[in-house]
């Protein structure tokens, strides 16, 4: 499983039910009196379901590091082997998670064993993501780039939807599936982690960090880092003049399965 740090998944996660979390309701979370949040990481989903759930609610996560930055309760641990006993929570949940996983079924098992009602994940189509920009090319070269990671990583990061075959196919009951759209903005007035980001565009660092996770030859990589970092550039000039303009759409889907 890849490791991912706190900033990372801070940024990836900014905004995420900011303004909504209807989508939530298949959850119960009113009904809930103890709820673990797996794979929890910095806690952002952490603390909404604190936020919305009555009762209990535990973050697990392997990498200590994370766990010290929630304000919850948080264990130590791997989804695929959960240190906690039979029937443990009401309710299970994961967010982007699975999509992270070579065997997602085995972590689904495992999430089973220790729900006694149901369980839930929330997993992105990262091959339906989109993106308009007011740079021209942006769109174009963060499909290609995409593509290009869909075809060299090692596990289902669009997973989306599909998780409901997973859960009915380790035997959960009624699952449901609900649509939810992350909406990421960067406009006026720029936050320091947007100007970072435009910058990380204009050098090339993002392409080159992802590289051995992207299919292709070294060629073609060369020559979308080169489109990359010209792109970039001129994000640069449009955030100096604050005329810069991204709209970032990322589908997530959540899954419930009764145990």
């Amino acid at each position: 499983m890849r490791q991912f740090s706190a900033d990372y998944l801070r940024e990836t996660r900014r905004g995420m039910w900011a303004d909504s979390r209807e989508a939530l309701d298949p959850l119960d979370l009113d009904t809930c009196e103890r709820v673990l949040d797996v794979g929890c990481g910095e806690g952002a989903l952490t603390r909404v379901l604190a936020e919305e759930c009555p009762g209990e609610v535990v973050g697990c996560d392997r990498d200590a590091d994370l766990l010290a930055e929630l304000d919850a309760p948080a264990v130590q641990g791997d989804a695929h082997r959960l240190p906690f006993p039979d029937d443990s929570f009401d309710l299970v949940v994961c967010q982007a998670l699975l999509i992270n996983l070579p065997d997602p079924e085995r972590a689904v098992r495992e999430f089973a064993r220790v729900a006694e009602d149901r369980i839930a994940c929330i997993e992105p189509d990262n091959s339906a993501v989109s993106v308009q920009s007011t740079v021209s090319a942006e769109g174009a070269l963060a499909a290609r780039a995409r593509e290009l990671y869909l075809r060299g990583i090692d596990t289902d990061v669009a997973l989306g939807a599909d998780a409901a075959g997973v859960f009915r196919s380790v035997g959960l009951s009624d699952v449901t599936t609900t649509r939810y759209d992350q909406t990421l903005v960067v406009e006026p007035p720029y936050s320091e982690a947007d100007v970072q980001a435009v910058g990380r565009k204009a050098s090339g660092a993002g392409l080159r960090e992802r590289r051995e996770t992207m299919a292709g030859s070294e060629a073609e990589l060369d020559e979308l880092r080169s489109e990359w970092r010209e792109m970039g550039r001129e994000a640069v000039r449009q955030v100096q003049q604050e005329a810069y303009r991204r709209r970032e759409v990322v589908p997530f889907y959540v899954v419930v399965g009764e145990v």
